[in-house]
C-alpha cells in the first residue's frame, strides 16, 4: 500500500525531480547536438537522459504508474531543455564542459531525491541508500547507451560512488531524524563536489590493469 506523505515533502521531492529533470535533459541534448543528431534525436536524448532514472526509481518501489508518465510537466521541462539546447547551444555551451557539470547537477538531485523518497515508501535504509545511486545514474547510462559510448558509471571516475554518498547522507539523516531539507542539500553538494573532483582532479576509483607478464604472454602471434 502507498504510505501517506506530508504535503510539503511531496512538494520538496517533486521540485527536486523538476529541476533534475531538467539538468539532466540539458546533458542529454548537449551530448545529442555534439553527436549532431537532428531536433528529433535531440528531443529523444534529451528525454531519456531525463526520466531514465526516475522511472526506474518508481517502479522499483511500487509507484506506479511512474511520475514521469503521468505529470505533463516532465516532458514538457524536457523538450523544453532540448529546444533551448538544440537552438542556443553557444550560450550553453560557455560553461566549461556543459555535459559534465549538467550531468554531476542531475546526479546529485537525483541521488537524493531518490533516497528521500525510498524512505517516505518505507524502504529500509541500505536499499534506500542503493535506490538513490540508481536514481543518479539512470539517465547518464541510459544516454550514453544511445550515444553507443562506455557509461560512464563503469569507468574509473567517481560517478556512481558519488551518488552511493550523497544519498547515503540522506539515508543517515533520516535515520537521526534530522531535516529532511539540511540532509538533502548536504546531500547533493557532497555528491556534486565528488563528481566535480573526479572531472577536474582526477579523482577516480583503482583501476584493473593488465599484469606486465599477461601482456607479455599476448605476443602478436597469439590469438
Amino acid at each position: 500500500m502507498t504510505p501517506a506523505i506530508v504535503p510539503a515533502v511531496k512538494t520538496f521531492l517533486t521540485v527536486l525531480d523538476f529541476v533534475g529533470t531538467f539538468v539532466f535533459a540539458l546533458s542529454g541534448a548537449v551530448a545529442a547536438v555534439k553527436r549532431e543528431l537532428d531536433l528529433f534525436g535531440v528531443l529523444v536524448l534529451s528525454f531519456v537522459a531525463a526520466s531514465t532514472g526516475g522511472i526506474i526509481r518508481d517502479v522499483l518501489i511500487g509507484a506506479i504508474p511512474p511520475a514521469t508518465l503521468v505529470d505533463w510537466r516532465y516532458l514538457v521541462i524536457a523538450l523544453f531543455a532540448g529546444i533551448l539546447t538544440f537552438y542556443w547551444l553557444p550560450v550553453i555551451a560557455r560553461l566549461k564542459s556543459p555535459v559534465q557539470l549538467f550531468d554531476a547537477a542531475g546526479l546529485a538531485l537525483f541521488a537524493v531525491s531518490g533516497a528521500q523518497k525510498a524512505l517516505d515508501y518505507g524502504l529500509d535504509a541500505p536499499m534506500a541508500a542503493l535506490l538513490g545511486m540508481l536514481t543518479g545514474i539512470g539517465g547518464g547510462m541510459a544516454r550514453d547507451i544511445l550515444l553507443t559510448e562506455i557509461p560512464t558509471v563503469l569507468r574509473a571516475e567517481l560517478y556512481a560512488v558519488a551518488a552511493l554518498a550523497g544519498a547515503s547522507v540522506v539515508v543517515i539523516g533520516g535515520l537521526l531524524d534530522m531535516p529532511s531539507a539540511a540532509t538533502t542539500f548536504t546531500g547533493a553538494l557532497l555528491c556534486f563536489g565528488l563528481r566535480l573532483g573526479g572531472i577536474y582532479r582526477g579523482w577516480h576509483l583503482p583501476m584493473a590493469r593488465p599484469s606486465t607478464s599477461a601482456s607479455a604472454d599476448r605476443g602478436p602471434d597469439s590469438k
